[in-house]
């Protein structure tokens, strides 16, 4: 498999991750609320990275693009919802191009941030939501050591239908 890294957005990475994100768009919207058409353009990609270097400096969420060793993005990973003190934790989320479906990128992106969340970050916990149709989510969070903690019954409503949602966590020290 070939190995991956991550690494904050810069604005360098503007015009490669309007690409992705195009190229994947509609891969993406099968699973997740559909961006503001106004974000494809170079402009609200360079002002998206921006916003995410000022939530960095607040510590409130953290980015990372999934790059290859060749430097090509093939997927994001995402820490929201930063809550400190006391908690430590945040909530994961994650998306991989169409194209690298199945290789095991996901699962490896995964524990690259898990790494970085334990480690610089210093959170306690991470958290998770995946619909139950979403086995190939659902594998990579078991994976990298998640366990379902509850279930929400048709909780989001997406694309007219109601669905339920599992509540994943992650400690950085086992029980």
């Amino acid at each position: 498999m070939t190995t991956l890294h991550i690494c904050s957005p810069d604005l360098a990475d503007a015009e490669q991750l309007l690409e992705f994100e195009c190229a994947n768009r509609a891969h993406f919207e099968q699973w997740v609320q559909a961006r503001d058409p106004a974000y494809y353009s170079i402009e609200a990609v360079r002002r998206a990275i921006q916003d995410a270097q000022a939530d960095r400096d607040k510590d409130v969420a953290y980015q990372y693009l999934v790059k290859m060793g060749n430097g090509s993005i093939v997927g994001r990973v995402n820490f929201t919802a930063v809550v400190r003190p006391y908690f430590n934790k945040a909530v994961i989320g994650y998306r991989m191009a169409q194209g690298v479906s199945g290789r095991g990128y996901a699962s490896q992106a995964v524990g690259l941030a898990l790494q970085e969340a334990f480690g610089a970050l210093d959170l306690w916990r991470v958290e998770a939501v995946a619909r139950p149709e979403n086995a190939g989510s659902i594998r990579v969070l078991e994976r990298n050591g998640f366990v379902q903690y509850g279930l929400a019954k048709r909780s989001m409503l997406f694309h007219g239908v109601r669905y339920d949602l599992a509540h994943f966590e992650r400690h950085a020290q086992p029980a």
